[in-house]
C-alpha cells in the first residue's frame, strides 16, 4: 500500500500545469492535451487515489487530502481539473493559494447536483444509482457512465473509444475509490466560495455536455471574474475530439503565467 500519488512529469518550459482527471479515469486520458502542450509547458500528470497507477494508494479520496498530496509533490502551477478533478483543483485554488498560480476548470462545476436553486446539474438520484450499481456490476456501471460522458459530442465514437480504453482496459480503477468519488460529487458545493477566488481562471465547457451543463460553468465564471469558453461540438470530454480548441482556451492562462500575471485584476 502506498501513501503517495503516481505523478508523471512531461514537457518543458517555465509554465507548469497540473492535470487532474475525472471519475474512473487516469491521467493517460489527457494524451491529446499532452501532445499539444509539452513543447511549451512542463506537465504534471496526476493519477488520483484508487485510479490508474495510484490504484493502491491509500490517500483518502477527499478533496482536501488529494489537493494537499498534489501540492506537496508539485511546484506552483496552473491547475487544470476535468470533472471530478475540477473539484480538487478548485478546492486547492481556494485553500492552497500559494500552490495554484491559475485555475482551468474543464467541464467541471462548483456543484454537480441539481437543487431548487441550481437547475443546471444532474439529479442526486443518478449519482446514487451509480453507487448502488457499482457494488453489483462495476464494469457494466462504468460502461453506462462512459456512454453518458460521450453522449452529445460530435466526436462521440472517438471520445468513447479513448474513455473506455483508459477506464476499462489500461488503468481500471478501484471500486472503493469510485464509491468515495461519487460521495465527493454528490456532497460538494463550492458555489458560495467562488467570490474568494484570487487567481485567474478559465472555465471551458462543452455545449453538448450531458453531465455538466455549460450554463453552470458560465454562471461560475461570472461569479469569480473568470473567462468562459464554450466548445460548440464538445460533450463532457472535449479535450479528446476538440483538443485544439481546449488548448487555445488554455493559452489565455499560459500567456499570463509566462508574463508573470496570475491575478485577475492585473
Amino acid at each position: 500500500m502506498k501513501d503517495y500519488l503516481y505523478i508523471e512529469t512531461r514537457g518543458r518550459g517555465d509554465a507548469h500545469i497540473v492535470l487532474l482527471h475525472g471519475w474512473a479515469m487516469s491521467s493517460a486520458v489527457f494524451a491529446p492535451l499532452v501532445e499539444r502542450l509539452e513543447s511549451r509547458c512542463t506537465l504534471h500528470l496526476i493519477d488520483l487515489p484508487g485510479h490508474g497507477r495510484s490504484r493502491d494508494c491509500m490517500i483518502p479520496m477527499t478533496l482536501d487530502a488529494c489537493a494537499r498530496a498534489v501540492a506537496r509533490a508539485t511546484p506552483p502551477s496552473l491547475w487544470l481539473g476535468w470533472s471530478l478533478g475540477g473539484l480538487v483543483a478548485l478546492h486547492a485554488a481556494l485553500n492552497l493559494r500559494e500552490n495554484v498560480r491559475a485555475l482551468a476548470m474543464l467541464c467541471a462545476s462548483p456543484c454537480f447536483v441539481r437543487g431548487e436553486d441550481w437547475p443546471h446539474a444532474v439529479s442526486r438520484e443518478i449519482l446514487q444509482q451509480f453507487a448502488t450499481d457499482l457494488r453489483s456490476d462495476w464494469r457494466g456501471t462504468l460502461e453506462r457512465f462512459l456512454a453518458l460522458e460521450a453522449l452529445g459530442s460530435d466526436c462521440a465514437q472517438e471520445d468513447l473509444r479513448r474513455l473506455r480504453r483508459d477506464a476499462l482496459h489500461d488503468h481500471a480503477p478501484d471500486v472503493r475509490a469510485l464509491c468515495d468519488g461519487l460521495q465527493v460529487l454528490e456532497h460538494t458545493d463550492l458555489r458560495a466560495r467562488l467570490h474568494e477566488l484570487r487567481q485567474s481562471s478559465v472555465w471551458i465547457a462543452g455545449r453538448r455536455d450531458r453531465l455538466v451543463q455549460w450554463q453552470a460553468m458560465q454562471w461560475a465564471a461570472r461569479r469569480c471574474g473568470g473567462a468562459f469558453v464554450r466548445i460548440e461540438g464538445g460533450g463532457h470530454a472535449p479535450f479528446i475530439g476538440h483538443a485544439d480548441e481546449v488548448v487555445r482556451a488554455l493559452h489565455l492562462l499560459i500567456d499570463r503565467i509566462d508574463a508573470g500575471r496570475t491575478d485577475p485584476a492585473s
